[in-house]
């Protein structure tokens, strides 16, 4: 029988990273989360670096992709959740390179509005994206805990 490995309380609320037995930790994610039973479910639209007003931001990738988490963030809240209850997310990007380029500044960007809050993620490069100035457009899928009365 394969180790089922372990998880931890590190992804935020009540859901739990989860990692496999003898991988190493992967750095800015989780391998996957574990949700409870008894949570409300958000699934965000794919969101761009756009403001309110439907603008794109200026100033290239990392200012989108920044933009493009703050709105993830703004919906959450809305349904009320944060950004810890966040457990999974999905970046498209039309060039990948920029993504690898900016480590650095992805990471402050990511702290600035995440925190140290680290959900399933996966990246994927595509031939384009709706919005013509769009860098990048990320996807995310949040679990809060259900208020039952």
């Amino acid at each position: 029988m394969a180790s089922q490995g372990s998880s931890s309380p590190d992804v935020g609320g009540t859901a739990r990273a989860i990692q496999p037995a003898g991988w190493p930790r992967p750095r800015g994610y989780s391998n996957g989360v574990l949700v409870p039973a008894g949570h409300d479910m958000v699934f965000t639209a794919g969101m761009v670096g756009w403001d309110v007003h439907e603008r794109i931001v200026p100033g290239g990738f990392v200012p989108q992709f920044e933009q493009a988490l703050a709105n993830i963030v703004a919906v959450v809240r809305a349904a009320g959740g944060g950004p810890e209850h966040i457990v999974r997310m999905v970046a498209f990007v039309v060039d990948k390179r920029e993504y690898l380029d900016a480590q650095e500044s992805l990471g402050a960007a990511w702290r600035r509005v995440i925190g140290r809050h680290f959900p399933a993620m996966a990246l994927v490069q595509v031939a384009g994206l709706v919005e013509a100035d769009a860098r990048v457009e990320i996807e995310a899928v949040a679990a809060i805990p259900a208020k039952r009365e």
